[in-house]
């Protein structure tokens, strides 16, 4: 690899948490063993987007994590938002958007539609 470089500047690569992945879009087609990795919450791998003339083609992108989307999903399911029928809407939205905002503003800036099916957990419970 590079450990050249990293031990001019000082580096060290840990052995087993460093690997070389196969960025596969589009123009990549080769397979390797490892396709997508993990990095502050987001998973990086191949995913579908579209073109300016709206034709799909995959790209190599990040978006959350299964795992970071279960805790936010479990965070919303110990708020009980279901028992809280004696609070208005307004109330609710305060006491719980900071939470829901930074978790859009974190997760977001990258494949949004990845948040959809979690964040409709909070509209299904304020309904039931």
């Amino acid at each position: 690899m590079h450990s050249g470089r990293f031990a001019a500047c000082n580096l060290v690569l840990h052995p087993q948490k460093t690997e070389i992945v196969c960025c596969k879009d589009a123009k990549r087609r080769g397979d390797l063993p490892t396709q997508a990795f993990d990095f502050l919450g987001f998973k990086f791998r191949a995913r579908k987007t579209l073109r300016r003339g709206h034709r799909a083609f995959a790209c190599f992108l990040p978006a959350a994590t299964p795992k970071a989307l279960k805790a936010i999903s479990q965070t919303i399911r110990r708020w009980t938002l279901h028992h809280r029928s004696a609070k208005a809407l307004q109330e609710l939205a305060k006491m719980y958007n900071p939470y829901i905002q930074g978790s859009i503003n974190y997760y977001g800036n990258f494949y949004r539609t990845q948040l959809r099916p979690t964040l409709k957990r909070i509209d299904i419970c304020v309904i039931r």
